[in-house]
């Protein structure tokens, strides 16, 4: 006789995978479109509604004028002049720092000589904030538009290059071993052992330095810039434009927030074999 699977009493036969993560993908977007629609009614609360707090809250403008304000500029081919410098200044600076922080970052994880040499200056430069950049950079680069790119590229740099070395260091000891013990070359295992090893820790660390290279190039662009969603937001502050300052904080959370996802995009197929491996 064949037996028959049958589902344990007052338990639900487990559901197809593919409709699981997609019920589950639904319910995660629900909730984030619950949390920002919650947000965007106390946001409008607080601006309306006179509140005895430390904090004047309605002093802030109101969605509705922010959400004018940005269908105004939306007409305006002055303010995607703006963005596109900006996003030209961060592509830049970004790919420079992505280039060197990870060979950097391989070099000081596989080598104690490099490391030595390096870590002082990591650790000393890392954390000095943008600003303080500022004047350094208008003194060593000859146009305003390479010391915006280059004081970018600093706050991108450093974050590549310590989650790189942390990468490196997360590597199986006994899997180096063990390739080393079947006659592979030391380039052969750094490739093939060491680099998909590291490969979490490098995509972490471009993530991470994406956000901080928007930190740093608003920095940039606010003391010395003539363009740039930066220097648009603290313009709108000197003219007393209180809309407009939302507005471009707004623009450079979303445009920092879809650029990180298109680094982690760009990097999660290089992870494959991972999902493979649980």
């Amino acid at each position: 006789m064949t037996a028959l699977a049958v589902s344990p009493p007052g338990r639900a036969a487990p559901a197809h995978p593919r409709r699981a993560r997609l019920a589950g993908a639904a319910r995660s977007l629900g909730l984030r479109l619950a949390a920002l629609l919650a947000g965007l009614w106390l946001w409008h609360w607080g601006a309306t509604h006179e509140v005895d707090l430390y904090i004047r809250f309605q002093n802030v403008p109101a969605p509705l004028a922010v959400g004018e304000a940005f269908l105004k500029h939306l007409a305006d081919p002055v303010f995607y002049r703006h963005i596109l410098v900006s996003l030209t200044r961060i592509l830049v600076a970004y790919t420079i720092a992505a280039g060197l922080g990870i060979a950097l970052g391989l070099a000081m994880g596989r080598s104690r000589v490099a490391r030595d040499l390096l870590i002082p200056y990591i650790e000393i430069l890392r954390p000095i904030p943008a600003v303080a950049w500022i004047p350094l950079a208008i003194l060593m680069w000859p146009t305003e538009e390479s010391s915006i790119i280059y004081i970018t590229f600093l706050g991108a740099l450093f974050p590549i290059v310590l989650n790189t070395v942390h990468g490196v260091e997360q590597t199986p000891e006994v899997l180096v071993r063990a390739a080393r013990s079947l006659g592979a070359r030391r380039a052969a295992v750094f490739l093939h052992v060491v680099l998909p090893a590291a490969l979490p820790g490098i995509a972490a660390g471009l993530a991470i330095g994406m956000g901080v290279s928007w930190f740093s190039l608003l920095a940039g662009e606010i003391i010395s810039g003539q363009y740039g969603i930066g220097y648009f937001t603290w313009n709108a502050y000197s003219v007393i434009n209180y809309p407009d300052i939302i507005v471009g904080m707004l623009v450079i959370g979303s445009l920092g927030t879809l650029s990180t996802w298109l680094v982690r995009a760009a990097t999660r197929p290089l992870m494959a074999w991972q999902r493979r491996a649980r």
